[in-house]
């Protein structure tokens, strides 16, 4: 989780590379130039075991070396500031978030050229055009997309059948469901309310996005204090007050209740999907009919992967894109490795976790699906594995795989990425909604509170 820390610490490192004058890994020394370092965010321990094997075999066809450095996210910003005063920078960060990748152009350590390098050795036309936007600002390209998990609204598609209820893939879809289905034994929808948690911000930023409601303006202004904001914040909050369960609500409660069949809607990232098919023995389905058929859930369960309000323009989708990061000074051989995770590597690195590890690049300039048909029959889970695709349907498979063209996130279009990385690490939605839930803050006051805490941000970055 992520800890709160102000926005002119972001300026840290910066300050840390000027006083200390280091540079990357590639100029230290004649030894280190045949070694690369690579950090990655994906530190679970079956995961960096896979990445190791990945890069072992880039080390068999070129010779360089691989230094393998597993760190979590949430430590990153530390480990850089002490790497960084002791000139110990890696040459590549993997795996890495949006919010990560914007934190790392605002302290000046990306090589912005290596990045657009890469993409154009492999083809610029074989990724998402939308993956390519988000890991880009004001015309450049900061880093090179990997792949993407999607944030999904899992819902019931028994119990909406059932009562004839729609897709909830609109405001009024939703909040109608949630009310009919709400019960004494189940409630009608949970989803993330704890205050200094993420997971809270990327559950709010959707519902907000689907109406409308912005960040900034095409101009920078901040725009959180408008109706669309107003409406989006009033909305999720009654959603959870009216029809959710008490208390402070986060990844594992949220995925309890759905789980035990205690919720007929639920907002989780595809990750999920594993764990839903009985998959992961300690995140198993415990509902009463799970008992007779572990896949009870996966079979009765919908996805809606983009929603609208009544403000927006366009259905929104949300997801995280994560990116390979070639810093400043890094070694030449960072582009080929990165073009080799991106190519011939690419399949074994979807394999990872295919179920969170959505393909940004459908396929080469000379196969343009061969990495999207080769997603489709990876085998995901962990305690027990199989075939995504011998659990659900082509048409859930297919929406998955096309929903990263609906994703939006506030901020990054209008190149306000490091602003967006500061709400976001200062939790002011979550903050907000959980006040709203607790004590019936009205959406008024609530828009005018964030307006003004982002407004401060945004000073506290210089902008």
């Amino acid at each position: 989780m992520p800890t709160r820390r102000t926005a002119a610490g972001s300026l840290l490192i910066a300050v840390l590379l000027a006083a200390t004058g280091c540079t990357g890994s590639g100029e230290t020394s004649e030894e280190e130039d045949t070694t690369l370092t690579v950090w990655t965010t994906e530190d679970v321990a079956s995961r960096v075991d896979a990445q190791q094997a990945i890069m072992d075999r880039f080390t068999e066809d070129t010779g360089t070396e691989v230094e393998l450095v597993a760190i979590a996210e949430d430590q990153l910003s530390s480990v850089l500031s002490s790497s960084a005063a002791a000139g110990e920078l890696p040459d590549v960060i993997g795996a890495l978030s949006l919010n990560g990748m914007n934190q790392l152009s605002t302290d000046g350590l990306l090589d912005s050229g290596a990045a657009a390098a890469v993409i154009e050795e492999l083809g610029e036309d074989t990724f998402s055009p939308r993956a390519l936007e988000l890991t880009s600002a004001e015309g450049e390209q900061l880093a090179v997309p990997s792949d993407a998990f999607a944030q999904l609204l899992f819902y019931r598609q028994d119990l909406f059948d059932a009562a004839g209820l729609e897709v909830p893939d609109t405001y009024e879809a939703i909040e109608t469901a949630a009310k009919a289905l709400d019960s004494d034994q189940r409630a009608g929808i949970v989803a993330a309310t704890a205050p200094s948690d993420s997971f809270t911000q990327q559950t709010f930023e959707q519902f907000a996005l689907a109406n409308g409601c912005e960040l900034v303006d095409e101009d920078a202004n901040v725009t959180l204090d408008s109706s669309q904001c107003e409406d989006s914040f009033t909305f999720y909050a009654d959603l959870i007050r009216n029809y959710s369960v008490p208390g402070n609500q986060d990844a594992d409660t949220t995925r309890a209740s759905y789980f035990a069949g205690e919720a007929a809607m639920t907002v989780w990232s595809s990750f999920l999907l594993d764990e839903l098919a009985g998959l992961r023995a300690d995140a198993l389905p415990t509902c009463p009919e799970c008992t007779d058929d572990p896949g009870f859930l996966a079979k009765n369960t919908g996805i809606v992967s983009a929603i609208k309000g009544p403000d927006g323009e366009e259905a929104a989708g949300y997801g995280e894109v994560v990116s390979w990061n070639i810093l400043n000074d890094a070694s030449p051989a960072a582009e080929d490795l990165v073009a080799f995770m991106m190519s011939d590597g690419y399949q074994d690195w979807l394999a990872v976790a295919p179920e969170g590890k959505l393909p940004v690049r459908q396929g080469s300039s000379g196969s343009p699906t061969e990495y999207a048909d080769a997603w489709q029959s990876l085998e995901a889970g962990v305690d027990t594995r199989a075939v995504l695709s011998s659990i659900y349907p082509e048409e859930t498979l297919t929406a998955l795989r096309e929903s990263t063209e609906t994703f939006k996130r506030w901020g990054i279009p209008q190149n306000q990425g490091a602003l967006s990385a500061a709400v976001g690490g200062q939790f002011i939605a979550p903050q907000i909604i959980a006040q709203m839930v607790s004590s019936g803050t009205s959406g008024a006051d609530a828009a005018a509170q964030a307006q003004e805490e982002a407004e401060g941000l945004k000073a506290d970055l210089g902008q």
